[in-house]
């Protein structure tokens, strides 16, 4: 992304140039080389966000949103199905080239989401909600054309201007947010559910819409799978909107993309209605995750619950999930977290030490025991922790705070100045 710091260097006229810039305008300037050819439309637009820009942003960023979603889920086969259907429909798309990864992560909350680079997941909570291929492939096609329209450069762009007239703001992280239960557990890993992803608006959506029916019928799916898709969510927007609401807030609905999309199969992509669903085919890949449906579902109530700070009724839910699928990494975590916010660190560090067993290569489970660990002034062992989320998941400037409390904790005063 361009370097620019300060409004200093523009004059007022380029400022006013700036902010009135249209979504396909471009500006002839030595400054700001933005321009840009759109993927799918072919017209000129203004970004500042080049190709290598968004590629470099999302290996940055992604792997902090998909830890915030408890990791990707360790079921091989599942992402191997994931990850090959999402790939035939990259490859019919507008940017065939970019480096697309597909993959299921154990949030329990329903919706799926794409980083600028072509890193695409889905949660296990939208999978069990999902009824067939054609529906699978009419998701991953959505999040396909965000990717392709590149709507993450343009909202970056037009989130840049806006700071050019900020000189010398910033954005810094805190550690307060462990000072109190209901921070601790909405903070805990240094980022809230979605902290991270991109806030499309209407317009995005209807195109998103548009490219993901296009890429699916090319693909050789029926387009009543975008059909079926929108009235899941139209359908769970009613019946629990808790579950899907982090779906609508990056993600706008509407009865009119609803509407839109079966005008669209019945008009444009008519031809294609005797394509295949794939609905035996999707449950046999899904079947495992659909074993453990019910924890998925209590687990998802209980997030909700927790963000309310209703901790006690979120641990019967989580105990509850647990009782279906004993080792499930996301209940565990959660359990734990709302232990620590009961201030029951004892139970909350045996519940991390579980979770760390069950996924040593995650890295929520090592920080939830770690601040239990801390809690009690064990220092030793919480600093261990803290330097294993540290290893899997580098440059949480909150992490690198508490190892230094934890070195002050153990008096090596020159290790704590040093963190």
């Amino acid at each position: 992304m361009s370097a620019l710091t300060s409004s200093a260097s523009l004059t007022r006229r380029q400022i006013l140039q700036l902010l009135g810039i249209g979504a396909g305008s471009c500006l002839g300037s030595s400054l700001l080389s933005g321009c840009a050819v759109d993927p799918v439309t072919g017209q000129r637009e203004f970004v500042l966000l080049s190709e290598s820009d968004e590629i470099a942003l999302d290996k940055k960023q992604s792997p902090y949103q998909f830890s915030t979603d408890y990791g990707i889920v360790q079921d091989k086969q599942l992402n191997q199905y994931i990850n090959q259907v999402g790939t035939e429909l990259a490859r019919r798309s507008h940017r065939p080239h970019m480096p697309y990864s597909f993959q299921t992560v154990n949030a329990a909350y329903i919706n799926a989401y794409a980083f600028p680079g072509g890193s695409i997941a889905v949660t296990r909570g939208i999978l069990v909600e999902v009824q067939n291929e054609a529906e699978l492939a009419a998701l991953l096609g959505h999040e396909i054309g965000h990717v392709n329209a590149r709507h993450t450069a343009e909202h970056s762009t037009k989130g840049t201007l806006a700071n050019i007239l900020l000189a010398g703001a910033s954005v810094a992280t805190s550690a307060a947010g462990f000072g109190n239960a209901a921070g601790l557990v909405q903070n805990l890993g240094g980022l809230s559910a979605g902290a991270l992803l991109a806030h499309y608006s209407r317009d995005n959506e209807r195109e998103a819409d548009a490219l993901g029916m296009e890429y699916m019928t090319r693909a050789g799916y029926s387009p009543q799978g975008m059909v079926g898709l929108m009235e899941i969510l139209q359908k769970n927007g009613h019946k629990n909107p808790g579950a899907i609401e982090l779906m609508f807030s990056t993600h706008p609905m509407s009865k009119a993309r609803l509407q839109q999309a079966k005008n669209e199969a019945k008009t444009t992509y008519a031809p294609f209605l005797s394509g295949p669903l794939n609905r035996e085919r999707y449950m046999d890949q899904t079947a495992q995750l659909r074993r453990i449906q019910p924890a998925i579902v209590a687990i998802g109530k209980a997030a909700t619950a927790q963000g309310k700070g209703k901790f006690q009724e979120a641990d019967r839910l989580l105990a509850r999930a647990l009782q279906t699928a004993p080792n499930d990494y996301t209940a565990l975590v959660m359990r734990a977290k709302g232990q620590l916010a009961l201030k029951n660190t004892l139970q909350a560090r045996q519940l991390g030490l579980q979770a760390t067993q069950v996924y040593p290569g995650e890295a929520q489970g090592h920080i939830v025991t770690a601040i239990a660990d801390f809690q009690d002034k064990k220092y030793t062992s919480a600093y261990e922790q803290f330097n294993r989320y540290d290893q899997l998941l580098p440059g949480n400037p909150e992490v690198t705070f508490f190892k230094g409390l934890c070195q002050e904790g153990m008096q090596h005063r020159k290790q704590a100045a040093r963190e």
